[in-house]
């Protein structure tokens, strides 16, 4: 019988750590809260809260330690975003400011040159399957 291939973005944790996906997020929300669309989706007193479930959220799906699962329970991304207004243009935000999160992160060698194009293709499709407008 053949073995079923394995999703290699589970093992992207072991690759750039807690510091390397709390290097991306971080540099994703500087963008975020001065993001004209974005911004304005965020209560103004969670945002350490907002960039420490993005963390756990992406350390676990990456492979790393559940903690986002144990203190949260699932995901249902979907449901715990449905109260906010995400079309297109937000999805494509997101999309964008996590790209430029993800490369300042690649330069200053806190994750390696190629996370972007490891990580891309899911950050798409969470984006997409967020947009609920």
């Amino acid at each position: 019988m053949a073995e079923l291939p394995v999703d290699p973005i589970l093992k992207l944790y072991d690759a750039v750590g807690e510091d390397g996906i709390a290097s991306v997020v971080r540099r994703f929300y500087e963008r975020v809260r001065q993001d004209d669309i974005l911004s304005p989706m965020y209560p103004d007193n969670d945002w350490d809260g907002a960039e420490r479930r993005l963390k756990l959220f992406l350390i676990q799906r990456f492979g790393g330690p559940s903690t986002y699962s144990q203190e949260r329970g699932h995901p249902r991304l979907r449901m715990r975003h449905m109260p906010f207004p995400i079309d297109d243009a937000a999805a494509g935000r997101w999309l964008k400011l996590m790209r430029s999160a993800i490369t300042k992160a690649a330069d200053a060698g806190d994750v390696p040159a190629d996370f972007a194009t490891a990580t891309m293709p899911f950050f798409k499709q969470v984006a997409l399957f967020m947009v609920n407008r």
